[in-house]
């Protein structure tokens, strides 16, 4: 049985003696008439009144047990609920003698009550409640970790997120946060004349980004499918049929490594702008950035990290080669020659494939000495073409690409450029990422129905991925991605009985 321990088979114990009693431990009648908050806030003025309580005010309130104080005739206890802690009191005079007896054994820290009573200050100076009526609500069979230690395993804290909100109240603003935040980016698109849509999450060809996807297979086709490495080659499947401004609010899934930036389920907002460029996308993104600040109220300077980020606007742009040369320190002199970018990136001990192109080597040098640097919000621009394969050539250098990547605290939030829209050219970029596959099984598949669906004209289009994960962390200083995503993938448990087994063989290796 899963529930094995003492402590569990006590309360179940308890839980089987409530039914004995004709007590439901798990009734659905509970009736929460206000918030602790709303409570505190409501009843806030007795704290500077002369009378310390209000025995004619009354209020149910609801929440979890998160520590309780017997006294004999009389108790304390803190119930906690989404909106904060309340203190409550409670004694045999109040609820009777027997029914007193009954809450005295078996109400425990963890379960979930509901209490009906007036407000009052105690001596101390805290508002409570004094409590007239107290039901049981839930019997929880599992109790909570000790108080003072408090659950402080990070893996354990992932795997069960449920028990990480009860005991870390912090880890829910969070996820509130999280939540306001989304909220507003469909707000700031909607007043902007874009509308939602929703693309396919399976695939037939996995495309929009240079990535590993997931395969599962639809047994009535007899066909494999692919999850969504990203919604792109839709969303602007939209433009051509005569959308003019989209955005969808995406989950996608790239089959590829775990670590602080990384999860292979993860959430973006895409949009999508005809008749605009990617100059238009980096003003917008910045009055999306000033809209986040004003809303959620945040000083326009935030910690993270180990630094002051700045998000003061207008952002600093910077060119591609420019940041290679100023920031990273790369002399200009060997940027067009792929042999003495080899052997510069041999020297520092960085490990690449011989056969990279001048753009690719770029993309190595950028990787390496320019993007931890980016701590204040930075647009760079002007991408080499040969890694931006879906983006437009730039009329005055067709090997630059009018694309921008926004980096923050040294990492990409943000990816947008001027869409191609040339169904010829993106059908030979395809073609070439084809030829890639043969040793980059990230490279993009060849999407003919796109490059059909571009043949029947797509306007002069801008387009921009935020990802809304890494947002969420900057504006939370919150350092791992996993602190922001309620459920993250984890690596699978060992059963226990094989942990066991590999514990009595490393002891037995060590004697």
């Amino acid at each position: 049985m899963i529930f094995d321990n003492q402590y569990q088979k006590q309360r179940i114990e308890k839980t089987n003696l409530l039914r004995e009693m004709g007590i439901n431990p798990y009734q659905n009648r509970a009736v929460k008439e206000c918030t602790n908050k709303e409570f505190l806030e409501k009843y806030s003025y007795l704290k500077e009144s002369e009378e310390k309580e209000a025995i004619d005010e009354s209020c149910t309130i609801a929440g979890r047990v998160k520590f309780l104080r017997l006294m004999g005739k009389a108790a304390f206890a803190k119930v906690e609920d989404e909106s904060g802690i309340l203190q409550i009191y409670f004694s045999r005079d109040d609820l009777g003698d027997e029914w007193f007896k009954t809450v005295k054994k078996m109400v425990e820290v963890g379960d979930i009550i509901a209490a009906t009573g007036y407000p009052f200050v105690t001596r101390t100076g805290e508002l409570t409640m004094h409590v007239k009526r107290l039901e049981l609500v839930t019997k929880a069979i599992t109790p909570l970790p000790e108080k003072f230690h408090g659950l402080q395993d990070k893996e354990l804290r992932y795997r069960r997120r449920y028990l990480d909100m009860i005991m870390n109240p912090e880890v829910r603003q969070t996820f509130l946060m999280r939540s306001k935040i989304v909220s507003l980016l469909r707000r700031f698109f909607e007043e902007h004349g874009f509308l939602e849509v929703e693309t396919p999450m399976m695939h037939p060809i996995p495309g929009g980004a240079n990535a590993r996807p997931f395969v599962t297979h639809h047994n009535a086709l007899g066909v494999d499918r692919y999850l969504r490495i990203a919604p792109e080659l839709y969303l602007k499947r939209l433009i051509v049929g005569g959308f003019e401004a989209v955005f969808e609010i995406n989950r996608n899934f790239r089959n590829e490594g775990m670590d602080h930036t990384h999860n292979p389920e993860f959430t973006m907002v895409e949009f999508y702008w005809a008749y605009h460029r990617y100059e238009d996308l980096m003003e917008l993104t910045e009055k999306l950035f000033e809209y986040l600040f004003k809303k959620l109220g945040l000083p326009l300077k935030l910690p993270y990290e180990d630094y002051e980020i700045d998000f003061s606007t207008p952002f600093k742009r910077i060119a591609y080669k420019d940041a290679l040369v100023e920031i990273g320190g790369v002399q200009e002199s060997i940027l067009e020659d792929p042999e003495k970018m080899q052997k510069y990136l041999k020297e520092k001990g960085i490990e690449t494939k011989e056969d990279l192109t001048k753009g690719e080597l770029w993309g190595e040098l950028f990787d390496a000495f320019v993007e931890k640097s980016l701590i204040n919000p930075t647009f760079v621009t002007h991408f080499p073409i040969d890694i931006s394969p879906l983006a437009r050539r730039s009329d005055d250098d067709p090997e630059t690409a009018e694309r921008f990547e926004l980096f923050i605290a040294g990492k990409e939030i943000a990816n947008g450029f001027s869409e191609l829209n040339d169904p010829i050219d993106q059908y030979e970029r395809f073609m070439a990422q084809a030829k890639l596959k043969e040793h980059d099984d990230e490279a993009m598949h060849m999407d003919e129905e796109y490059v059909e669906a571009l043949g029947y004209g797509m306007p002069p289009t801008a387009g921009e991925g935020i990802g809304i994960d890494r947002l969420v962390m900057l504006l939370t200083n919150q350092h791992s991605i996993r602190d922001v995503i309620l459920f993250p993938a984890m690596r699978p448990l060992k059963p226990k009985n094989e942990t066991k087994e590999n514990e009595e063989t490393k002891k037995e290796e060590r004697q």
